[in-house]
């Protein structure tokens, strides 16, 4: 009998030891879970929020504050971007805006010229002719030039901007800073000359070739904002067995990718059916391989034809080749001079110039003498890409448009 009960009670003692066990067990996933709950559940988007108040949320929760300032249309000390990453929340607050002492200062003018760079062969050799000439025209630099004029103009205050962005009018670079814009035509393979692959199985380019100097100057000036827009002609890159790699990596690393036509013709010499083939097989086949993912400008062969009147100019920007139907939002000349503004009034996206990227010691319209012009007319930001600036007496130039307008009155 008190064998019985003793075993009764053993059992009893072990049964409220289980359940203890196991009150204590949930009961530490459950706050294991609300942690991860929390953690999940962590506020990151703080924009147009006053910055006390957000300071006031990062201390609850202890989230440590990197702060930086820009001056913007929105209130003082209210955030204009946020981002949460490890605990540590990063936040760009509004200075307010700007006076029109600090604008005149700074000569800002966003109806100013805006230089889209045209190049083509990179190449690691040394120049034949006149500067970092490879070829008598120019058009195949050497990659020490290329990695100079890069330097140069980030010497200069300009920033890189995305072609796609300029002729959507989105400039987006810091206050008295200048927007430039790099392009490069033909797909040569030494643009992107792929050496090879890593341990885990990621291209390697050849640090001469031109992706090579862009990803090199990215890691050295960060806020150099480094792309450019790559056309494509039908080898792609020119590396059969990459091309396919190279593509998904240029848009991956911030690169666009664009049309230069399957056979490079001149556009003077051929028929528009010809034109619909060699515009539209381009945009077919970017849609098979980087569908939505590329830009609908093309940059056309020669800079031909070099009028819009030509019969062959409706079918650059709209047509269509064996049912496919395709639409042209832009296109690039061959040029000579900077653009204008994408708020000047004469702004035509379809029929864009560009700057011939080679030396001439000065002369027609070489780095050179682009720079020293673009001195006196060029585009300089107010660091607000919702906000146009302008001097007062240029309002006339002025497009209509819903972004802001600021004027002031130069001396």
């Amino acid at each position: 009998m008190r064998r019985r009960r003793r075993l009764k009670l053993k059992i009893k003692n072990i049964a409220i030891l289980l359940v203890f066990v196991l009150v204590i067990v949930l009961g530490v996933k459950f706050i294991g879970n609300s942690s991860g709950k929390e953690k999940l559940e962590l506020k990151s988007d703080f924009k147009n929020m006053k910055l006390s108040e957000v300071e006031t949320y990062a201390k609850e929760h202890d989230l440590k504050i990197e702060k930086s300032y820009e001056y913007n249309s929105l209130e003082k000390d209210y955030v204009i971007e946020s981002t949460l990453k490890d605990k540590t929340l990063t936040l760009v607050i509004s200075k307010g805006e700007i006076s029109k002492e600090e604008l005149k200062e700074k000569g800002v003018n966003e109806l100013g010229k805006v230089p889209i760079m045209m190049y083509h062969g990179i190449v690691d050799e040394e120049a034949k002719y006149t500067g970092g000439n490879v070829d008598k025209d120019g058009y195949t630099r050497t990659s020490d030039a290329f990695l100079k004029d890069l330097e140069f103009y980030y010497e200069k205050g300009y920033r890189m901007v995305r072609l796609e962005d300029y002729i959507n009018g989105i400039i987006d670079v810091p206050l008295g800073y200048s927007p430039i814009i790099l392009t490069f035509d033909d797909g040569n393979a030494n643009n992107f000359k792929v050496t090879g692959k890593d341990s885990k199985g990621n291209l390697e380019f050849d640090p001469k070739s031109a992706i090579g100097i862009l990803e090199t100057i990215k890691k050295k000036y960060p806020d150099y904002n480094v792309t450019a827009t790559f056309f494509l002609n039908e080898e792609l890159c020119n590396q059969k067995e990459y091309n396919q790699e190279i593509m998904d990596w240029l848009i991956e690393n911030g690169y666009d990718i664009g049309n230069h036509t399957t056979t490079h013709p001149d556009f003077t010499t051929i028929s528009t059916s010809k034109t619909q083939e060699v515009v539209g097989k381009i945009y077919k086949k970017f849609d098979e391989m980087i569908p939505g993912k590329y830009v609908k400008i093309v940059a056309l062969p020669f800079g031909s034809p070099y009028k819009k009147t030509h019969a062959n100019y409706s079918y650059i920007l709209k047509g269509e080749y064996e049912g496919y139907s395709y639409e042209t939002e832009a296109a690039l000349r061959v040029g000579w001079e900077s653009e204008v503004s994408p708020f000047d009034t004469s702004f035509d996206k379809t029929f864009l110039k560009r700057c011939r990227a080679y030396d001439n010691n000065g002369k027609e319209f070489d780095i050179e003498m682009n720079f020293k012009l673009l001195d006196k007319n060029r585009f300089i930001s107010d660091g607000d890409k919702d906000i146009i600036t302008i001097p007062e007496g240029s309002r006339d130039k002025l497009i209509e448009t819903d972004k802001k307008i600021i004027t002031y009155e130069e001396d």
